[in-house]
């Protein structure tokens, strides 16, 4: 695997981090995280540009698709393994490797524990503990520390300032 520095850039007021080039020499950004329609997060993106030179100039975004479903869900292997696979070339040592992936399926795990607070349930039908779910102090905790605390350290384990989020 070859190591290259880290690089951030931003567009369209997001900021993008730098996770590696495939093995086509595509160049592959982390999307900062927001919090969206006042309720989630919405995090884990990854992008591709259709200037793989300069995506900070690029007309457009070329492909997108989520963490999760590369490197966790979607995955054949093990998330390690398959992260030094897909990115043959990347910023990151094995074990800032390991600490993203960490960061990443504990982002994951939050935002799905605050839906779960919020919505009262799982979000299939009405769920009869909906009202010992449903905790508006945990869910604030959750939303304003939590995630927050995880994606400073995610920003600056690629690169970006202690404020990124």
């Amino acid at each position: 695997m070859k190591k290259v520095k880290k690089w951030t850039f931003e567009r369209h007021g997001k900021k993008y981090y730098f996770l590696g080039a495939d093995a086509n020499g595509k160049n592959h950004f982390l999307e900062s995280a927001s919090f969206d329609c006042g309720w989630y997060w919405g995090l884990g993106y990854i992008e591709t540009f259709t200037n793989n030179r300069r995506p900070d100039l690029a007309r457009d975004i070329e492909t997108h698709t989520h963490f999760d479903y590369l490197f966790f869900d979607g995955a054949k292997g093990c998330a390690f393994d398959v992260f030094k696979n897909y990115f043959p070339v990347t910023p990151l040592t094995d074990k800032e490797i390991w600490q993203l992936l960490e960061l990443m399926r504990s982002l994951y795990l939050a935002r799905n524990y605050s839906d779960m607070i919020y919505r009262g349930g799982a979000h299939y039908t009405t769920n009869p503990a909906a009202d010992v779910i449903r905790n508006e102090t945990e869910y604030k905790r959750i939303n304003e520390t939590v995630i927050p605390a995880m994606n400073t350290a995610v920003y600056k384990l690629l690169g970006g300032d202690d404020d990124d989020n």
